[in-house]
């Protein structure tokens, strides 16, 4: 486990929140939509800030339980890419659908990109909800409409973030399952030694 990816981003992450009592550092790194183009390094960073402790709490629990399952099935270069370009494509499906002055920080957009890829490669998978089992597929339907009904509430969670990065782990999940199932038609094994 010490040389997952997913225990170093939330290493990093609770790295980062002790930082945010530094004064500057928040607004530093936060993505403010109409400021993209002159700071578009906070399309990045604002993934390793978080608003509160549960914020921080929740997001890293998710990411304990699901980011190591996605590295074991999919590889760790693959879940890099899962949850970096799922958490900045949900910044900008965040950002052309807000406010251009409403800030955005935390790890959910890239964090519902890992769930959604592995919803896909892993369908059947057995998680709980509120302590409630269920399947990996049943949960991703749930938080969608859950996301989906609170759209424009004003309650601070930013749930085009959510939708859009459930959007590229779906698709993402979907490359990683054909090119799994090619490299397993190209693997001799498949033919000798079953």
């Amino acid at each position: 486990m010490s040389s997952s990816p997913s225990m170093a981003i939330i290493y990093l992450c609770v790295f980062s929140f002790i930082l945010q009592i530094i004064p500057g550092y928040f607004e530093a790194f936060v993505l403010v939509p109409g400021q993209i183009i002159a700071r578009p390094w906070t399309l990045l960073t604002h993934m390793f800030l978080h608003v509160g402790f549960f914020h921080l709490f929740f997001n890293m629990m998710v990411l304990f339980f699901f980011g190591p399952e996605l590295e074991r099935r999919a590889g760790k270069d693959t879940f890099l890419k899962v949850y970096f370009i799922a958490g900045i494509l949900a910044a900008l499906g965040y950002s052309l659908t807000s406010s251009p002055y409403a800030a955005v920080a935390g790890a959910s957009g890239a964090i519902m990109g890992i769930f959604a890829a592995l919803t896909v490669i892993a369908p059947e998978m057995r998680v709980y909800v509120y302590f409630i089992p269920m399947r990996i597929w049943h949960a991703l339907i749930l938080f969608v409409l859950v996301d989906f009904i609170y759209l424009g509430s004003n309650d601070m969670v930013a749930h085009t973030a959510h939708l859009s990065g459930i959007l590229v782990g779906l698709f993402m999940g979907m490359r990683i399952r054909q090119t799994s199932k090619k490299n397993q038609w190209d693997d001799p094994r498949y033919y000798y030694g079953r």
